[in-house]
Formats: C-alpha cells, structure tokens, sequence
C-alpha cells in the first residue's frame, strides 16, 4: 500500500494499462466491457484512454459487473437475479448496450437485464456489496446483545426474515465476514464519499467495518475468558480457514485475524484444519499475513486431518461452516435443521429455515468440482494441444506432489465428517467449542460433555 488513499482506493495503474493496450490492437467499432468491480468513473477513465491511444478510432465502454459469489459462481452466471449492464446514452452507446444484451438474452430473460449509465452500474455494484456486508454487521451486533440479554440470535434472524419487507437473507450471526471484497469494496466507497466532501457518508459506511472486527475481537475475547483468561501453554483447534465454505479462497479470511490475535497471547499451538484448502495454501495465507515468526515459533501448525488438529486441544473454534464439521449431527442442527440442505452454502445459510434452495443445483458443478478440474488440466496439459482427445491418451505416472492428485484429496477430505464423539475423547476437560457459525447442535454437545459457546445465544 503507497500514496494517496492507501489501503483505501483502488490502484487502476494495471488497469490503465491493459487499456493502452486494448487501444492498440482492438478493430475499429469494438465494444470494450469493463466486468470489475471499480470506482465510479472508470468506464469513463476508459474511454478516455481509448480517445488518447486511438483518436481515429470509435470505441464504445461498457460497465457490465458481476455478481457471482464463491462456491456457488456457476449457478449465478446460469441463474442471475439481474445483468446489469451501463453505457453511454447516447445513440451508439445505447446500441452497444442491447448488443451485449442479445447476448445474455440466450439465457437469461430479458426482464432480468437492466440497462443504466455507466456511472449508476459502476456505484450500484459498490452499495450491493456494502449492503450485504451491511446486513451481516448488523444481526452480528445483535447477537452481541443477545448474549447478554439472553436472547437467541437465530431465533431473532427467524422472526426478523419472515418480515417480507426484510426477508431472511444475510441474516446468519457470525464470527464476522471475510474474503476479498467486502472489505476492499467498503473502503473503496468511504473512500469515493470522503474525496467528494460527504464526512457523514463515509462514516456510515466505514462503521460497518468496525462492527466486523469488533465481532472478531469479541470471539477472541471470549475464548481467553473461557479458558480462565489465558491462552498461554494451551492449545487451541480451528476449524475452518478459508473465508466461506465450498470455496479453498483464503484472502482476507476471518480466521487469519483470529489466529494473529490468539497467536499475540502464546499459546502452546493453534491447529488449523480446513477440509477444502491444501495446507500449503493456509500456510501460504497465514506467512502473508503473520510472517514467518509464528511459524518458526511453531505455535500455528497446519493439519491434513480434523482428528490431528483437535487431539490435546483444550478448545475448537469453528471458523468456517463446513457441513461436514457438524458431524453425525449434520441432520439434527438447531430446531430447523430438517429444512435445510445436507451440503450447505453461504448463501442458503442466510436464507434461513424454510428455505431449501441449493446454491449449485442438482448435478451441478461446484466451485470445489471446477478447481478440482481446473488442477487435473493444468498438470495434464503441460504443453498447449488442438486436440480435445488428447486428454484420453494414456498419462506418464504422477510425480510425488502432483497438484492433481492432491486437490482429489481434498475432494475426500470434504466429505469426511467429524466424529465428535472420538474429539471429546481426544481433547482435553474441560472441552471447549467455540461455534462461530452456529453449525453444531450445541445441547447434543453439551450432552456428550462439552462446554459450548454459540454466537449470539447465552447458555
């Protein structure tokens, strides 16, 4: 991070760039798409740019965002809500807007297809995103008053989704959101409203980031006062590192923070397990973001196992709602665990009970499927082929460390379900989990012995 707006706006410098570029190759009349989400003007920057390059030329600039989410991007592209697509009003822009409209009308219905200026199409993907990190801030500062009022903050999402006016999406009470966007997106748009002297505006938007790391801080809180106000010469299990389940995306994940803070109070370890991330990714991650000291010290391990990562440990915490960490109680979680799919994503958590909608579809490809996928053909296809039946010839032996075979593993390790009966054996009294997701049945837990803290229930 360097200059003005540090940390907080975007660096277009690449995107300028790859603009220059465009503008030397592109044939005269092209339609240039920006699909990122960027600052408002961008398109406009753009078409600048073009103008600059290639005078002679006419080049129309269209904002088309996406607004796919990880581990469930293929059924957003086949299934959108809306296209949103900005232009230029003028004649030749408008017409560049319904060519790519004819477009998406192969498959999507032509009512879900908006058309707006650039400047709207721009700004509205910024607020979608701050709107959603809006929604989670908020039942998550509930959940802080629930815990001491003694209130149940499931039971207060429930009653406040089935409001038609609000609707029961983006309501599941968590440890805080993670990932590459909505936090990035946020600053970006405190950004734009402090350079146009909006103070107030900024400062709305810049609170929802503030209740975010205040909810992981008051989890960290939490587990050190539980644990008689010190970590030190204890260990502590993760569960869960990548910042939504069916994803391996480990950018920004909430459980990074969590490790620095736990790591800051020296505990004797802190195990990482996540069923969809290979450990040198979350090894990877965890060196960014910490360095090198911690794991040097060795108190942040990295396990290939659940069992591995829980065995002495004097607490789990449950970082990533990964259906299979619910165990043999994947079917009997809360009061409307029946209402809900065996594989869960993050957007059908936030749809509540009632709600059974799969986020990839039946027989749908997942994200975890298509990276899977996505590493087999890279190890196979070392060198560039026209021919599609290449890849049924007959492949030399896999090397030790093959990227291929290794994601497969990971296909097994998602489907491997945590006995929690063999972790109260292998942990150490009193057993602690700490549900940041509030995936596990906490009084079938209790019943086997385990002390349980969910978020935003007081027991």
């Amino acid at each position: 991070m360097y200059g003005l707006g540090a940390g907080a706006t975007a660096d277009l410098g690449t995107l300028e760039l790859a603009t220059r570029s465009v503008a030397q190759h592109a044939k005269a009349g092209a339609i240039v798409v920006e699909k990122s989400t960027v600052p408002c003007g961008t398109a406009r920057m753009i078409s600048d740019i073009l103008g600059q390059v290639r005078p002679e030329m006419s080049f129309e600039v269209l904002s088309n965002p996406e607004f796919l989410a990880e581990g469930s991007a293929v059924n957003n592209l086949m299934n959108p809500d809306r296209v949103l697509i900005g232009s230029d009003k003028s004649a030749k822009g408008l017409r560049a807007a319904e060519a790519l409209k004819a477009v998406y009308g192969a498959w999507v219905p032509h009512k879900r297809i908006l058309t707006v200026n650039t400047f709207s199409s721009e700004l509205t993907k910024l607020i979608a995103n701050a709107m959603l990190a809006q929604r989670i801030s908020s039942i998550n500062a509930v959940s802080a008053l629930c815990e001491e009022l003694g209130a149940d903050v499931e039971e207060v999402s429930r009653a406040l989704g089935a409001d038609s006016r609000l609707g029961p999406k983006f309501l599941q009470s968590g440890v805080g959101f993670g990932g590459s966007c909505f936090e990035k997106d946020i600053l970006n748009l405190s950004w734009l409203a402090s350079s146009l002297n909006l103070p107030e505006v900024a400062r709305y938007w810049t609170e929802i980031l503030t209740i975010n790391h205040y909810q992981r801080e008051r989890f960290t809180r939490t587990v050190s006062r539980k644990l008689n106000n010190t970590l030190r010469g204890k260990k502590i299990a993760i569960f869960g590192f990548a910042f939504k389940e069916g994803t391996n995306d480990t950018r920004n994940s909430v459980a990074v923070h969590l490790i620095a803070e736990m790591a800051a109070e020296l505990p004797q370890e802190i195990a990482v397990y996540d069923p969809g991330c290979a450990v040198e990714e979350v090894e990877e991650e965890i060196q960014r973001v910490l360095g090198h000291k911690y794991l040097h010290m060795a108190r942040v391990k990295v396990r290939s196992s659940w069992l591995e990562t829980v065995e002495g440990a004097s607490a789990v915490c449950i970082l990533t709602p990964w259906a299979q960490f619910r165990g043999q109680l994947l079917n009997t979680v809360g009061s409307s665990s029946k209402d809900k799919p065996a594989h869960p994503t993050r957007d059908n958590l936030h749809e509540g009970p009632g709600i059974s909608i799969s986020a990839t579809g039946e027989g749908a490809l997942s994200e975890m499927d298509i990276i899977t996928l996505e590493a087999m053909n890279e190890s196979l296809d070392e060198v560039a082929s026209d021919d599609p039946l290449r890849r049924f010839l007959p492949q030399p032996v896999c090397l030790q460390g093959c990227k291929a075979c290794a994601t497969t593993s990971l296909e097994n390790r998602v489907e491997e379900l945590v006995d929690w009966n063999l972790v109260f054996k292998v942990m150490k009294q009193p057993s602690w989990v700490f549900d940041g997701r509030n995936i596990v049945n906490s009084a079938l837990l209790q019943g086997m012995g385990f002390k349980v803290h969910s978020i935003g229930k007081c027991f």
